[in-house]
């Protein structure tokens, strides 16, 4: 796939899910439109409750999933484990972690990466580009 081919791709759809509405916007605003010139543009589906991520995962469609693991009441990474247990060929999956030390903890949620809070955006970015390039062909 060329760079202009790339740039005119649809958009790849992230589900971005939290209680806290803050915590969505902090990661729509440090993600932007565009991560990365070589991925397509992003398209945001902001959820604030499990049964809506559960809906929207079934749904099919989503690039990647961003799941707080402060949310309450179903923390991000008890969704994380769900989805990789019941999704065939589930899309990849980035925890946000209370701190550092929880590193561990989106491990066993099967999470394929995970970011501490408070939110540093190029470790972000840095985190979903390399969860979105596995999947968009060069």
């Amino acid at each position: 796939m060329t760079d202009a081919t790339s740039s005119s791709s649809a958009p790849l759809k992230v589900l971005v899910y939290s209680d806290d509405v803050n915590t969505r916007q902090q990661v729509i605003l440090a993600l932007g439109r565009r991560p990365h010139p070589d991925l397509p543009p992003l398209e945001y589906v902001e959820v604030a409750t499990e049964p809506v991520v559960i809906q929207n995962m079934d749904a099919g469609g989503i690039a990647l999933a961003i799941l707080d693991g402060e949310a309450v009441p179903a923390g991000g990474m008890g969704i994380a484990k769900q989805l990789k247990d019941e999704i065939y060929r589930c899309p990849p999956l980035l925890v946000l972690t209370g701190r550092p030390q929880d590193a561990w903890l989106a491990t066993w949620s099967r999470a394929d990466a995970a970011v501490p809070h408070p939110i540093d955006p190029i470790r972000l970015a840095e985190a979903v580009v390399a969860l979105l390039s596995s999947r968009v062909p060069a």
